[in-house]
């Protein structure tokens, strides 16, 4: 089946809108008059037969722009770099970004790896110098110029540019669901975090590698996602899912080119670095292998609820943790990874084949609930794969006012750590990473559940199956599963046998 949707088949012939399919939005209309009419009027649906400039699409355009916009606004007070009476963090505007710019010696005309051990994968780093050395360059040249502002905002112009893509991809792969994208266009957390690091970089690489796939494009879905996972490890996880799905529909030669292509992708970016300068390369791997448990995480909610209730003198499981970090780090991939076994038996045993969106939401929240490290610009990694996962304004809404309030807390602790007095009771950061943890989790309990019951799932009934699954859209599943099925079911229902007297 192809991946475009065919009117009357794949769904209706007008766009859906969220004030009839979305049962927050739904309630919410009933203050303004109600959902949307069968025979109102739309920009998609004007009267006398015209079309409008206005469509939902380029609304959503438009308001991806506005809020990197007022991002840009709210980063500003940090774009000269002189940071005085700790204002990066009362004005919450710290980024790395331009901190790394002097830390990364960039401002000296440093090659990253090079001349300088980087902290970040290659494909990071080469963003940061492709954009970084030519800004030393212009400033050595005019000394007037401030060459942090320039770097800044020369990045800030690349990412937003990176996430109006992204919209535009999730608008591509939900054309006849325009209005899902909006959860990513007005997101708190997309307004707060977009250029605190650079994560938007690999963000929008995956983005176009399952635009890739949804187009049954394997290989340069694999090429694309390796460039992702090159700037960010994260992204090279949704091939799991892409493998699982494609073993459940039989289709293993579609996921093997994916991966395999990924692999050579990551491999060929990697080495012109990891060859010559290995000891600089190998630097974001020791800093992850020692990095303890960082501020947020699931372990150091742990921490603190040793410390709080744990027995005078004793250390609890958590801060022994904390101290063997290798333990901790073994700990840490095997939830990982038997997170990852679940989601994979979850994927063979639905009733339905779940979505790409679904199974990728799953691994890399599943990623970040196991982590000793959820950095607050994380939060932009789940952002375009809850879109395509589970696009409904409730669940979303409440897990975006977590992140409001960690974020706040979160800038209140490094205001502390700073100044050495405490802005916020320690619980109160504590509970704070705490509520983001629980609606992560919630999100992900929704997304299963969806996955068990396919017809709760909001994009299913748009679509007749997949519009992300590429060459699986519309397969049915593998022999081998059928028989497995039928075998079970035979079992099951094989009536025990009657004991006769001997």
């Amino acid at each position: 089946m192809s991946t475009q949707s065919t009117p009357g088949i794949d769904g209706p012939d007008v766009p859906d809108h969220p004030s009839r399919s979305d049962g927050f939005v739904r309630g919410l209309s009933g203050l303004i008059g109600g959902p949307l009419g069968d025979h109102a009027v739309t920009r998609e649906r004007p009267s006398g037969g015209e079309r409008r400039f206005w469509t939902a699409m380029r609304i959503v355009l438009a308001l991806t722009c506005l809020t990197l916009a007022l991002h840009w606004v709210q980063k500003s007070p940090c774009q000269d770099g002189a940071w005085v009476n700790n204002e990066q963090y009362t004005r919450f505007c710290y980024t790395d970004v331009l901190a790394l710019y002097y830390a990364e010696r960039l401002n000296e005309g440093a090659v990253p790896y090079a001349d300088h051990p980087v902290e970040y994968p290659v494909l990071t780093g080469y963003f940061m110098g492709a954009l970084g050395l030519p800004v030393h360059a212009i400033g050595e040249g005019n000394p007037g110029i401030n060459q942090g502002q320039w770097f800044y905002n020369a990045n800030a112009l690349v990412l937003g540019a990176l996430a109006v893509a992204t919209v535009a991809v999730l608008l591509a792969l939900r054309r006849r669901r325009p209005w899902d994208a909006a959860l990513f266009a007005l997101a708190p957390a997309l307004l707060l975090t977009a250029t605190v690091n650079w994560d938007l970089l690999a963000i929008g690489l995956a983005a176009f590698g399952l635009l890739a796939w949804a187009r049954s494009r394997p290989a340069l879905a694999g090429v694309l996602l390796g460039l992702a996972g090159a700037a960010k490890m994260w992204p090279l996880f949704i091939l799991g899912p892409i493998l699982v799905l494609a073993l459940r529909a039989g289709r293993l030669r579609a996921a093997l080119t994916a991966i395999g292509t990924a692999v050579v992708t990551v491999v060929a970016v990697n080495l012109p670095v990891a060859i010559p300068y290995r000891e600089n390369w190998n630097r974001f791997f020791e800093l992850n292998t020692d990095r303890p448990i960082d501020w947020g995480t699931l372990w150091y909610i742990g921490r603190y609820l040793d410390g709080k209730f744990g027995e005078p003198g004793s250390a609890g499981p958590f801060q022994w943790l904390d101290a063997n970090i290798p333990t901790l780090n073994y700990l840490s991939y095997a939830l990982f990874g038997l997170a990852c076994l679940g989601i994979g038996a979850l994927a063979l045993l639905a009733p339905r084949r779940p979505r790409l969106g679904q199974l990728a939401f799953l691994v890399v929240a599943a990623f970040l609930i196991f982590s000793k490290v959820w950095s607050q610009q994380f939060v932009l990694w789940l952002l375009p794969l809850i879109v395509l996962a589970r696009p409904k304004w409730g669940a979303f809404l409440a897990w975006q006012v977590a992140e409001v309030c960690y974020f706040v807390a979160f800038y209140g602790e490094l205001l502390g750590a700073q100044t050495g007095q405490p802005v916020f009771p320690e619980g109160v950061f504590v509970l704070a990473a705490s509520l983001r943890l629980v609606t992560v989790v919630a999100l992900c309990v929704l997304v299963v559940r969806e996955i068990l019951h396919p017809e709760r799932d909001a994009v299913r009934r748009t679509y007749l199956d997949d519009p992300d699954g590429g060459l699986l859209n519309g397969t049915a599943d593998a022999p081998w599963l059928d028989r497995w099925r039928s075998r079970r079911t035979t079992t099951e229902s094989s009536p025990a046998p009657v004991p006769t007297a001997t």
